[in-house]
């Protein structure tokens, strides 16, 4: 594995010194600090970090075109994904570019076996002491906090490199990454304790595109996997257990632990054909899954309870991320890993088979997020859905905000250090490579007010969306929250699910939880069972999911319940609203699983394969 071949350097050591070539050193990238964040003190010369070295991959355009032909239902290739050696061999560096900077690193007394390369050898990883880290970068560390999330960075707002290396280096992490990773609840509708069934008796609401034509009434008020499957049209489904080789998975981090006496429970309560069964966990760089009650995540809980229980008896995996604030730097504390998620990114990229569905519900600010470093870790999206597999993500809680507005002014503000009004869009949500969910509520379905949506500032509206988000902007009258968003980036979300009172089992007891965090799981659920009905007819998985979504949302719009009430108000606005297609609260609307699996168990989805 590729965290098994990384080295620690050790302190001290020293190494034949190279002769160094004669260069300037010029800046390679410069951000402003997040708002939030303080500088606290100059960070500890002995404090070690962990520096991943980002090198050009001159082929990515290359992997880029098969990604959008085995996921494009138009396309004569759709389905034919590529396997692990055809993406590594695409996204490789050049030669020189592993022979300079190899160079470059011993000159400064590392050797050359402490240097980790991934299986691509796209990213070298070195583990070195602040001092030497700044000295190498021409910066300065320092220790940063951010009061609102209770977080601590070792971090620079500027790095500079040798003239001769710029081509050869796309980035350095971590220096300019000022993230605080967290999880896709709304901090309004969450961990409320669940309440009595007063609604077992009262008549079922007719739903035309349910299962049935009808859900039961006590689903307007809490929700739990028989409800999802009757409003999503999936009742009497049942999956092939891993017999035709489908997996679903979840991701976890921040020690947010996913409880197994909890899962009995709500097994129990809600998928009693699934007691006395659990799912396999996996470690990335030492993460845990502690199983004392009290330690129970309401994250983790909520995604794996609703994600397998949708699923049963899909063989379902959680894995989980070391790496948790708050992080206070010293000389004591061991090496800084404060970017669990790249260090999932590149565990899962080397597994050879990983699960054909995996949901995540943790995000960040788009604009927190360097661009560079944005764009580095969206390719890896890319190179996952190249593969076959089928990437979901919370849309945010913050509706067309950051979550996190101005108390006083209810204002969002860019971060280029104009602080400027503008509409926060969410990261990895916003990454065109990946499925991003927002939520809805209530039966019939409305859009719930807290659904992330709206338009990247990074990265520009992808092929596929461009019929659909057209119309969508067409719709809006002239001057719509002008200089508020970018009308020409990837918008988002896709598609959504229900997102509010989710019956789960936390610490032992019932609550109801939502937010797009339980959209995102939700939604991934019923892509697995899609995959599973296509496995089971010796089809291949769907993959990078965009494309298809776009083109069923075009041609077959009965395959979604499409959410045409509600809105998603921040940053002092009432946001944008829900309309009849896509819009920028809802995507295409949620799943209508009977009408997907008509649709997806073809060869040809639509028959839209040109010959």
């Amino acid at each position: 594995m590729f965290l098994s071949s990384w080295f620690v350097l050790a302190l001290g050591t020293l190494v034949g010194a190279l002769p160094k070539r004669e260069c300037v050193h010029t800046v390679k990238e410069s951000v402003n600090p997040p708002r939030g964040w303080a500088k606290v003190q100059p960070a500890p010369a002995d404090h070690v970090i962990e520096l991943r070295i980002g090198l050009p991959q001159p082929n990515f355009a290359t992997l880029e075109k098969h990604l959008y032909e085995v996921s494009d239902p138009y396309h004569e290739r759709y389905g034919a994904h590529l396997s692990k050696e055809e993406v590594d061999a695409l996204v490789a560096p050049h030669p020189d570019s592993i022979d300079l900077v190899t160079e470059w690193l011993m000159s400064h007394g590392i050797s050359e076996d402490s240097m980790g390369l991934s299986p691509a050898q796209d990213w070298v990883v070195i583990k070195v002491p602040v001092g030497l880290a700044e000295k190498m970068l021409n910066t300065e560390y320092h220790v940063w906090s951010h009061e609102a999330s209770n977080s601590s960075l070792v971090r620079t707002t500027t790095y500079s490199l040798p003239d001769y290396l710029h081509e050869h280096i796309d980035l350095i992490q971590p220096t300019t990454l000022f993230s605080t990773w967290r999880g896709m609840k709304s901090t309004i509708h969450s961990s409320q304790p669940a309440k009595p069934d007063t609604m077992s008796s009262a008549p079922p609401i007719k739903v035309p595109s349910a299962s049935g034509g009808e859900v039961d009434a006590s689903c307007n008020t809490t929700i739990t996997v028989s409800c999802l499957k009757q409003l999503y049209n999936a009742v009497g489904f049942t999956p092939a257990g891993g017999k035709n080789g489908n997996q679903i998975a979840v991701t976890g981090y921040l020690e947010q632990f996913a409880n197994i006496a909890d899962l009995e429970l709500f097994y129990a309560d809600q998928v009693p054909a699934a007691v006395n069964t659990s799912f396999e966990v996996i470690s990335v760089n030492g993460g845990e899954n502690n199983q004392t009650l009290s330690e129970a995540g309401d994250e983790a809980n909520l995604d794996t309870q609703f994600a397998f229980g949708i699923t049963f008896p899909t063989p379902a995996t959680f894995f989980t991320t070391a790496g948790s604030p708050p992080f206070i730097p010293d000389i004591g504390t061991p090496t800084d890993t404060n970017e669990p998620y790249l260090q999932w990114l590149e565990f899962i990229l080397d597994q050879r088979d990983p699960p054909q569905t995996i949901s995540t519900s943790y995000g960040d600010d788009e604009q927190t997020v360097p661009p560079s470093f944005a764009t580095r870790v969206c390719n890896l999206f890319a190179q996952l859905g190249a593969r076959g597999v089928s990437l979901t993500f919370s849309s945010g809680d913050g509706g067309v905000g950051d979550g996190d507005p101005d108390p006083a002014t209810q204002e969002c503000f860019t971060n280029d250090g104009r602080n400027a009004t503008r509409f926060i869009a969410g990261f990895p949500a916003s990454c065109p490579f990946v499925t991003a969910v927002g939520g809805t509520t209530f039966v019939p379905e409305v859009a719930i007010s807290f659904s992330g949506g709206g338009f990247s500032d990074l990265f520009p509206r992808p092929s596929y969306q461009e019929k659909a988000v057209t119309a969508f902007l067409d719709e809006l009258a002239p001057g719509t929250y002008e200089g508020l968003f970018n009308p020409n980036g990837r918008a988002f979300p896709d598609v959504s699910a229900q997102s509010n009172n989710f019956r789960i089992f936390l610490e032992g007891e019932p609550v109801l939880i939502g937010g797009t965090s339980a959209s995102s799981p939700t939604f991934a659920g019923f892509v697995s069972l899609l995959n599973d009905a296509r496995l089971s007819k010796g089809l291949p998985p769907l993959g990078f999911l965009n494309p298809l979504i776009y083109a069923i949302g075009a041609e077959e719009p009965s395959a979604f319940n499409d959410i045409t009430v509600g809105n998603n108000p921040g940053c002092g606005t009432p946001g944008f609203n829900s309309s009849v297609g896509w819009d920028a609260v809802t995507g295409f609307g949620t799943p209508n699983f009977g009408k997907l699996k008509e649709v997806v168990s073809v060869k040809n989805p639509l028959g839209l394969v040109q010959s």
